[in-house]
């Protein structure tokens, strides 16, 4: 019977951190395969996992073409070794999760399938290179199959599936843009083709129909504006009115409706995403719910007892104090049990991050305590809390970048880099006196570290530039170059001063996790790109020094690329010969400025590879600009309108009103302002003093760590699990992963009883 509950509790727990973290994995509920559950989640796991596929993609830099050549026998034991690490990590997933439902795992099969597909290809481009035959290896355009397709990068596939949902309606836009592209093209070939125009290079202008459509579709990111106009402007100043209709439809109009479409599709697939994590949750915390309740009167509960030996299984770092304020908040009545709708909220609970505080008195008060309670120590440490003392110190700031900007050969801006050194280095002085020092220090306070830091480090590097000035016969200039830097980072101390730049910022801390998905989208992308440009133009433009000697070094290696703009423009260097310069090219690409020059050397090898090479970059502009970059500028809108509205209406959580009910509770504002005098973390002690009581002068107090929790998801999460009825248990897990955008929910309600 013992070993049966503690089972239930094994499974209970690994339910409930499923649904912390929003893992939507089915897996087997038997003993040995939940154990098996727990080791696939575990971290080291996850990291090694991470560890050998970004390894895997790194082999490109040491292959051919290579930025840095290892012999092929040690890439090719490298990526043997990445894939064992695969093949592990997929046979240990399908010993957790039922047989029925593995196989039917699509990314299970892609990765199957790339495993495979790499060894064979790696095997015949051993047996060639054996045979001194050249061939390409294909398969490394698999690669980033590994990144997308294993459980852990639920966040890319996401991402992935919002741009395959959003295609359709992207494909409508597109096709009209196109119409839209092609007519005012042929506009153009009847306009210009007959009047024997010729472009500042000497060229023919507008004279074939494809090079026109390639012209304004380079004109719609407006890389070739105005050149492209210039010699029908100059012919006659009227034709200026094609160019400018041509940017207002195509560039203004249909550009927005790509940003629209995007944006719309996004909202509707991300809620949709959201109903099935709401859901998800639900479902599982349900499950839980059922394997540890026990009958209480009428109603189904979970026992005190047992619900801490839930919180210590699914969180085992949470302190004794931490545990004690989580049941509180979900043992409201302190009955002794927890009923379903708060046991629902425990995933959300464990979720917020919340900071242990022991107060504690200065230990200048302890050593000195008639110097430290004097009336001038008093009168000290107010002014140091009053909030003119920071803005006398935003004030400074301001000065210091003026001072900053000015010429630093002046003796007197010399000097005065010393008094605003003394200045900081005061203030710093002055907080330390008034803020118990462990406190102003703990982790957590990452402006105070961010300060102490960059002026000590200001500091050493100022003297020890003016002592190597002094011998004049040295003087580094990476010294002087960390100086200028020290002094610029300074000024990024107002940001945390003003409100509205809070709000920014916390904008920006809370997209972190999304953009670390949007790159590793990007990676995807710019990886198989990469890969593909390598092998369409490797060796195709080389890169000589200015003094090189060699044969057409001019003309970038290439005879074909004489008097080009590309030579003349000194763009060798973007190239595919390699890995990482065909990353810089695709960077460059991404931003779009004067694009249109690194592909005239697709025109200069014309007779070696052929016209439609265009075609590659253009596809990569479509996939990367005009959808991906879309689609993260969609994110953006959306994470800043949730992060103003919450600005606009700080509702406090249960966790934050029980720790304010409880007298124990520091609001966010006095930490960063520092009324709190005495604090420091703590991690094992028990909650003191009485509901609604005040915290003693010595005891414990809360706080939220920071307000990270609450991203987009997550709110909107809450938001939709706040119309979810608690008796509402939600569709089955089957059905919840094939629910579409539009599609009804599914009403599943089942009475406790019935459970």
């Amino acid at each position: 019977m013992a070993e049966a509950a503690s089972q239930d509790l094994l499974l209970a727990a690994a339910f409930v951190s499923d649904a912390q973290y929003n893992r939507n994995i089915p897996f087997k509920t038997s003993p040995e395969a939940v154990r098996l559950y727990y080791l696939y989640n575990h971290w080291i796991m996850r990291t090694a996992t991470y560890f050998f596929i970004f390894l895997n993609l790194s082999l490109a830099l040491f292959e051919e073409p290579a930025v840095y050549p290892l012999p092929f026998l040690v890439t090719s034991v490298v990526e043997v070794l990445c894939l064992l690490v695969f093949f592990g990590r997929l046979t240990h997933f399908a010993r957790v999760t039922p047989r029925s439902v593995f196989w039917k795992d699509t990314k299970n099969i892609c990765i199957m399938v790339a495993i495979l597909l790499s060894l064979t290809d790696l095997a015949i481009y051993g047996v060639l290179r054996i045979y001194n035959v050249r061939s390409i290896r294909w398969s490394r355009i698999v690669r980033p199959i590994f990144l997308v397709n294993f459980a852990e990068s639920r966040q890319i596939r996401r991402a992935f599936r919002s741009i395959r949902n959003t295609l359709p309606e992207i494909t409508y836009v597109f096709l009209l843009f196109m119409f839209s592209l092609l007519m005012f093209s042929l506009m153009a070939l009847k306009l210009f083709g007959e009047r024997n125009l010729q472009t500042a290079e000497g060229l023919p202008y507008f004279r074939n129909y494809l090079e026109i459509v390639f012209d304004l579709y380079v004109l719609v990111t407006t890389a070739n504006s105005p050149d492209v106009m210039m010699p029908a402007f100059d012919f006659s100043s009227w034709y200026a009115l094609f160019f400018i209709a041509f940017v207002i439809v195509n560039t203004y109009i249909f550009m927005s409706l790509f940003l629209a479409v995007v944006y719309n599709n996004y909202k509707k697939h991300l809620k949709n995403e959201i109903r099935k994590l709401a859901y998800m949750k639900r479902r599982k915390m349900i499950e839980a719910f059922n394997l540890l309740k026990e009958e209480e009167g009428a109603q189904f509960v979970v026992r005190e007892a047992r619900w801490k030996q839930l919180v210590k299984l699914v969180a085992p770092d949470t302190s004794n104090s931490h545990l004690e304020l989580l049941l509180r908040i979900s043992d409201d009545e302190q009955k002794g049990f927890i009923d379903k709708k708060s046991f629902v909220q425990l995933a959300d609970l464990l979720n917020i991050q919340v900071i242990t505080l022991k107060i504690r008195s200065h230990p200048l008060g302890q050593w000195m305590p008639r110097v430290y309670q004097s009336a001038a120590s008093r009168f000290l440490r107010s002014m140091v809390r009053h909030r003119g003392f920071v803005w006398t110190y935003d004030v400074i700031i301001l000065i210091n970048a003026i001072f900053i900007a000015l010429d630093e050969e002046t003796p007197y801006i010399s000097y005065a880099e010393w008094v605003f050194l003394a200045l900081y280095i005061i203030e710093i002085l002055l907080k330390v006196y008034t803020y118990e020092p462990r406190a102003f220090f703990g982790k957590n306070q990452f402006w105070n570290w961010f300060d102490t830091l960059i002026i000590f480090a200001a500091l050493t590097a100022t003297i020890l530039n003016t002592t190597l000035k002094s011998t004049t016969k040295y003087n580094s200039q990476q010294i002087l170059d960390i100086v200028f830097i020290l002094r610029v980072l300074r000024l990024i101390r107002i940001v945390d001063s003003i409100q509205r730049f809070r709000v920014i910022m916390n904008t920006l801390i809370n997209i972190v996790p999304t953009m670390l998905t949007f790159g590793g989208l990007t990676l995807v992308v710019y990886c198989v790109f990469a890969i593909i440009g390598m092998e369409l133009f490797h060796g195709k433009i080389q890169f000589f020094p200015a003094n090189s000697n060699a044969p057409h070094a001019l003309e970038c290696g290439n005879p074909a690329l004489k008097d080009s703009l590309f030579a003349r423009g000194k763009y060798c260097k973007n190239n595919f010969n390699n890995f990482a310069s065909s990353f810089i090219v695709l960077m460059e690409l991404t931003v779009v400025n004067q694009w249109h020059d690194i592909l005239f050397f697709a025109n200069g090898f014309a007779n070696v590879t052929v016209q439609p090479a265009k075609l590659y970059f253009i596809a990569f502009h479509i996939v990367m600009v005009i959808i991906i970059v879309n689609i993260f500028v969609s994110f953006i809108l959306e994470a800043f309108f949730v992060e103003y509205s919450l600005e606009k209406s700080e509702v406090e959580t249960a966790i934050e009103q029980k720790i304010q009910e409880l007298g124990m509770g520091v609001q966010e504002d006095e930490l960063q302002n520092e009324h709190l005098l005495d604090n420091m973390e703590s991690t094992e002690h028990d909650l003191e003093g009485d509901s609604g009581a005040k915290p003693p002068s010595k005891g414990l107090v809360f706080k939220i760590a920071s307000k990270r929790y609450r991203t987009v998801d997550a709110l909107l999460q809450r938001m939709f699990e706040a119309e979810i009825p608690l008796e509402d248990e939600g569709p089955s897990f089957e059905e919840i992963l094939s629910l579409a955008p539009t599609a009804p929910v599914p009403s599943h309600s089942t009475s406790e009883s019935a459970a």
